[in-house]
């Protein structure tokens, strides 16, 4: 190839080339330029250019002509390349939004990819749309309309700050023996239709795609807030009288020193001081609520009872499979159990009331933020 365009770079454009390529900063194709540019500026030929910085032929005589006709800035930068005009015009578009922010057509839970490209070809003059085009649109406009986020926090009025900071500040208080401060839930589980087949070297574990309920057992859960305990409770069912049962244990088996035992529930009908009297005398149902107090968390907030991350921690650890027999479970269950007290596993609870104003405080009743902006400002 003939040299048509020669290169002379004045001291300065030189020296920032140099600084460029010695601080290594900016697109890899930007600095091979610069070193084209400055090798050429040097008196080397374009064979020997290509040889030395192994590019190609045509890369060092594009960016010869560019620096010589157009200047420095555009031989370096890349060379505006001609593509496709865009598939769906500028009204096209806001309809695929509009009709990916509408309800599904009937019978489909959600829209996709390709359920929008047929609904935009049906809608416009066009004969056919890949599901990549819609893809892209919609990513331009940060729309995903096959995913869903959930919420815990549905309304937070006065009922839900008051529960929450009661509960909050539970957890903030000092460690009291006499009173201590105890989380409980329960989960249900439900059994596999089939037993699933074990992995083998080469094979992986297999488990039949048929879910059928397959019998059901519960699980009561209690965790300490001050201290490293859990205790988990098999049980047929988690109707009021297993309730009421878990209550005269906490009372009489795991705490019989205490004077008074605060309790983290949720607002489950269950969870009430009528399941004791429905179980229990008048007389004994009274004598087990005297030493209990009860703290419900808000409703649609079971996050807020430290339980729930101790139940995830155990159906992850222990339950995520096939437990054909109660028998089996209460055997499993406590196995579980005794290398978590054993271990002195501990919950680490951050979210404090000062954390709950700083992250729902625009969601806080207005009097409740008025007043504290009030006392800022005194």
């Amino acid at each position: 190839m003939n040299v048509r365009y020669r290169i002379t770079l004045t001291s300065e454009e030189r020296e920032g080339l140099r600084s460029m390529i010695q601080a290594g900063k900016g697109r890899f194709r930007r600095l091979k330029r610069a070193q084209i540019l400055l090798a050429a500026s040097s008196g080397s030929s374009d064979v020997a250019i290509v040889r030395n910085l192994s590019v190609g032929a045509s890369t060092v005589y594009r960016t010869k002509r560019r620096f010589v006709e157009e200047g420095l800035e555009a031989a370096l930068s890349e060379e505006p390349r001609p593509g496709a005009d865009r598939k769906l015009v500028a009204k096209e578009e806001a309809l695929l939004i509009a009709t990916a922010c509408a309800a599904p057509p009937t019978g489909r839970a959600r829209w996709t990819l390709a359920l929008l490209a047929g609904e935009m070809v049906r809608l416009t003059s066009h004969d056919s749309l890949s599901t990549e085009t819609i893809r892209r649109r919609l990513a331009e406009n940060q729309l995903k309309p096959w995913q869903k986020k959930m919420w815990c926090i549905p309304k937070v009025d006065a009922e839900f700050v008051a529960r929450m900071e009661d509960v909050l500040d539970l957890y903030a208080e000092t460690p009291d023996e006499k009173r201590p401060v105890v989380c409980f839930d329960e989960r249900q589980l439900i059994g596999e239709a089939r037993v699933p087949v074990a992995p083998k070297p080469g094979k992986p574990a297999r488990v039949d795609y048929e879910y059928v309920r397959n019998g059901t057992a519960n699980v009561f859960m209690f965790v300490d807030v001050n201290r490293p305990w859990r205790h988990a409770k098999v049980t047929d069912r988690r109707a009021c009288g297993d309730f009421a049962e878990c209550m005269r244990d906490l009372v009489d088996i795991h705490y019989p020193q205490a004077e008074r035992i605060r309790v983290v529930m949720d607002n489950l009908s269950t969870h009430s001081a009528a399941a004791l009297y429905e179980t229990f005398d008048a007389t004994e149902a009274r004598r087990i609520l005297r030493r209990l107090e009860i703290h419900y968390t808000p409703k649609h907030a079971s996050w807020l009872n430290m339980v729930e991350i101790e139940i995830g921690v155990m159906v992850s650890q222990c339950l995520d499979r096939r437990i054909p027999s109660k028998a089996m479970l209460v055997k499993e269950v406590k196995a579980w159990e005794r290398r978590r007290n054993r271990d002195k596993s501990r919950i680490n609870w951050l979210f404090t009331v000062d954390r709950a104003r700083q992250k729902l405080g625009r969601a806080y009743p207005a009097h409740a933020t008025e007043g504290r902006r009030a006392s800022r400002a005194a």
